[in-house]
């Protein structure tokens, strides 16, 4: 799985699982802040934007739960690992 080649193929949707709070320290430009806690709640929101869905958190462990989970309901998932991984990814297909 390559990120970047996911990103600037696919036109995925970046959702960062992480805190409101730790989204405001930094996240990745065109994410969308939907704290794991809050997914259930948020599938219809959920079902309008576009997939895949590229999971990020802080480290990589809500933003495997939440692929685990969404993968459920037939979204399509890939888990991008920390936040700072998905924007270094983003930033190579600017250049």
């Amino acid at each position: 799985m390559n990120i970047s080649k996911i990103l600037s193929e696919q036109k995925p949707s970046i959702l960062d699982v992480r805190t409101p709070a730790e989204f405001s320290g930094g996240h990745v430009t065109g994410s969308i802040n939907i704290p794991l806690q809050e997914l259930q709640q948020r599938m219809a929101e959920l079902k309008k934007l576009n997939q895949p869905f590229v999971i990020c958190c802080a480290s990589g462990m809500r933003s495997s739960q939440a692929c685990n989970f969404l993968s459920q309901f037939d979204f399509n998932c890939i888990n991008g690992g920390s936040w700072m991984d998905v924007n270094y990814a983003q930033t190579l297909n600017q250049n």
